[in-house]
């Protein structure tokens, strides 16, 4: 079928829709545990929010490469069509594996199990309550996203407000209380570059989430303007937001009452507004996960499409329905391997860390490697018509990818067997590399 304007991605999103989505995709539950990772490692309140702030320096650094890249190519596919235009398709089938198998459905398992976990213990379900409510979570906002751009992204739009203004009001609730008067404070030693390294790993863990925003670029109205506003405005809400509930949790609990805090949000509020206000933050954290699955699915999706358009294999992926204008089958098998996570972890469940080893490695591989496609599409392609162009070219990019590379080693050389196993997730993929013998 040829495409037309009612089978291929139309540009219905605005930068309202953007920010939505590039906000509800970073701000999520890990905001709510990685603080209390981050304290006992940096072992002072100014190294932590040093810290937090150097986290939404390096994302602006990579988004402004983003930016670049997303208004002068701007497809559906994101980091996939950059990667296979600088690398050529090979390696932009990997990164599509990657996403599917490891990073992607990884992260909207994973926060799946932690709403079902909230929701599992509020109304007693039972062992297999958390991966049933995981599943019923999965199949619910997919479904959402299949009837249409502008339902998922409504939903997002909704989602996101409620969780800023949540957390907003911990933050301004811990900043009213006198600061750390019942806990004791670690001294106020400086982290060594090692342990500043596992920091980092769990503070651009908790920034993950705004190169999402590439996935975007095909439907968005003026991808050239909005793009660069969007992500620029994103993170510095979200860099403001993070510094203000960490200060929030550090003045309020003091560094070790955070390092030593298993739910870190729910004990200031305890501190500040009573056990019984404290229940509330449970709710909070459910909208938090519904915010970051919803964007997940919604970004997640356009990938696989882009490989369906590619590889005559994987032609069912590329399909963009004509009534509900949705990537359908990327979103159905998108669904469907997120509950076959579902489906193992609820027989072997693995911990927060163990998600993190498990995605890290192949996040920040493929995050540098697209930093090094803007250096190899601006010698290969230099005529091209560039909307934004990154300031301090080519210094940003290139800190930016050193960073990447940095955070790849950190995220193999301080974590555990997981990293390893995700890895190995990637390499099996060069296996499909066998049928993807012509274009679609």
């Amino acid at each position: 079928m040829t495409p037309t304007a009612e089978t291929t991605p139309r540009a219905v999103l605005g930068l309202r829709d953007a920010i939505g989505l590039i906000v509800g995709t970073v701000v999520g539950v890990g905001i709510f545990r990685t603080p209390s990772l981050v304290a006992e490692h940096a072992g002072s309140m100014s190294v932590a929010l040093l810290a937090w702030l150097a986290g939404g320096l390096v994302s602006l650094l990579g988004a402004l490469c983003y930016a670049e890249l997303a208004s002068t190519y701007p497809n559906t596919g994101g980091d996939y069509h950059y990667l296979t235009r600088a690398f050529g398709r090979r390696l932009g089938f990997l990164f599509a594996w990657a996403r599917l198998s490891v990073v992607q459905t990884g992260a909207i398992t994973l926060l799946a199990f932690v709403l079902g976990d909230y929701a599992s213990e509020l109304l007693q379900l039972g062992p297999w309550g958390s991966p049933l409510c995981a599943a019923i979570i999965v199949v619910l906002l997919t479904a959402t996203n299949i009837v249409g751009v502008r339902q998922g992204a409504a939903t997002q739009n909704v989602l996101t407000a409620v969780e800023v203004s949540g957390i907003l009001l911990i933050a301004l609730a811990g900043l009213a209380a006198q600061p750390a008067t019942a806990l004791p404070s670690m001294s106020e030693a400086a982290a060594s570059p090692g342990t500043f390294g596992l920091v980092m790993v769990f503070v651009l863990l908790t920034y993950g989430g705004w190169n999402e925003a590439a996935y975007l670029s095909g439907e968005l109205q003026d991808p050239g303007r909005t793009m660069v506003r969007a992500l620029v405005w994103s993170l510095a809400l979200i860099t403001g937001l993070y510094l203000l509930i960490n200060w929030s949790f550090l003045a309020t609990l003091g560094v070790a009452g955070v390092a030593g805090s298993k739910a870190v949000a729910a004990d200031v509020v305890h501190v500040t507004l009573g056990p019984q206000v404290a229940r509330l933050t449970g709710a909070l954290i459910v909208v938090a996960a519904l915010t970051s699955i919803n964007a997940a699915i919604f970004t997640g999706a356009r990938s696989s499409y882009a490989v369906g358009r590619d590889f005559s294999a994987f032609r069912f992926l590329g399909r963009w329905h004509p009534v509900t204008r949705t990537p359908v089958n990327a979103l159905l098998t998108q669904g469907a391997m997120a509950l076959a996570l579902v489906g193992l972890g609820g027989l072997t469940r693995s911990g927060f860390e163990t998600m993190v080893e498990y995605t890290a490695p192949v996040f920040w591989l493929f995050l540098c490697l697209t930093g090094i496609a803007l250096f190899v599409l601006r010698r290969r392609d230099p005529a091209r018509a560039r909307p934004f162009r990154v300031p301090f070219y080519p210094l940003t990019p290139l800190l930016f990818c050193a960073t990447s590379g940095y955070l790849v080693y950190s995220s193999l050389a301080y974590t555990g067997l997981g990293a390893l196993v995700g890895l190995a997730v990637l390499a099996a993929g060069t296996l499909g590399l066998a049928f993807t013998k012509g274009g679609s």
